[in-house]
């Protein structure tokens, strides 16, 4: 049997193989979107696990960590995923993402690691922001619980489709001792090869969703039949509408003079800390009214209702440069 893989420019890998039937014959099996993405990223599961000793994957309860996890249930079924879960809590998160996130970990057995943003404010390790989100918060106490665990590479959702910051990130992103991430160090990675060196001290970020979309998410989310929060999900809220996103109603978000409250049909895109990610307008109460959904938008999750992605042009790539995700 002889295997040709091509890659072609279209968004469909073709594998052709010929097989020896009735003196030769040839047969043609082409691989969808989600199985050369899905295919991908177990791929780079895997060789995470074989390269580097103390990985982690960052889990938060959100769409993308979520898939991310299933991938990684998929990479080494039967057997459990062989490293930890962390998840940096803001103390601002949605109740309902916490509550998922903690049955999900209960139910594969993983172990989970918190970093909580609220042990730093307390013992003055860090400050509360004067706008009172907690996002960009997070840096410290992510790259504490790295050094604290020794952990070697740490697996994030990010997409390079989200925001262009992310768009020049590799699939194996190295950090200096600091945590810190240069985008002049970053190394090649031709033919789904990856190099995971390190000195002691520096670790390496992962994002096997690197070249998914946010329609890829949804679509594999609707093929898995992976259950996720309900936020991402059109619901009755309270909301109140700021820099043109609509904020929900609850202890950290709390309308200023001047601001109505109404309620409206909406639905999350993504989930950060309630003071900063806005809902948008919304009647898909299911997966598949959420993909026609996204297939016809033109504005990155991130770009519609992030309100830490917009404190300056450049405010994920400073971000990064820091540590964070």
């Amino acid at each position: 049997m002889t295997i040709d893989l091509t890659d072609k420019d279209d968004p469909v890998t073709q594998v052709t193989s010929t097989l020896p039937t009735d003196g030769a014959a040839a047969g043609t099996h082409r691989l969808s979107q989600l199985d050369a993405l899905e295919s991908e990223a177990i791929h780079i599961f895997r060789e995470v696990a074989a390269e580097f000793e103390r990985p982690v994957l960052l889990f938060s309860g959100g769409k993308d960590s979520v898939v991310m996890l299933h991938l990684a249930t998929k990479a080494f079924w039967p057997a459990p995923v062989p490293f930890p879960v962390m998840h940096v809590d803001t103390g601002h998160n949605f109740p309902e993402v916490l509550a998922y996130r903690d049955a999900t970990a209960d139910r594969l057995r993983l172990r989970l690691e918190v970093q909580r943003v609220q042990d730093y404010i307390d013992d003055g390790r860090l400050r509360e922001r004067a706008d009172g989100t907690r996002n960009p918060l997070q840096t410290q106490p992510l790259l504490d619980g790295i050094a604290e665990h020794r952990f070697d590479a740490v697996f994030g959702g990010g997409r390079r489709d989200e925001e262009k910051a992310r768009a020049k990130e590799r699939v194996f992103s190295l950090r200096d001792e600091f945590g810190s991430w240069d985008p002049r160090n970053q190394r090649p990675e031709l033919w789904n090869l990856y190099n995971g060196r390190h000195r002691p001290g520096e670790h390496v970020r992962v994002f096997p969703l690197s070249n998914w979309t946010e329609l890829d998410v949804w679509q594999y989310i609707a093929r898995e039949g992976i259950d996720l929060p309900g936020l991402y999900y059109a619901s009755e809220r309270e909301v109140f509408e700021r820099d043109g996103m609509l904020l929900a109603v609850g202890p950290f978000s709390q309308p200023r003079e001047g601001e109505t409250v109404e309620t409206r049909l909406v639905r999350y895109r993504t989930v950060g800390d309630m003071s900063c990610t806005g809902a948008v307008e919304s009647d898909a109460r299911d997966v598949e009214a959420v993909i026609a959904e996204v297939a016809a938008t033109r504005i990155t999750e991130r770009g519609a209702t992030r309100a830490d992605d917009r404190i300056s042009e450049a405010a994920m790539e400073d971000r990064k440069k820091e540590g964070y995700f």
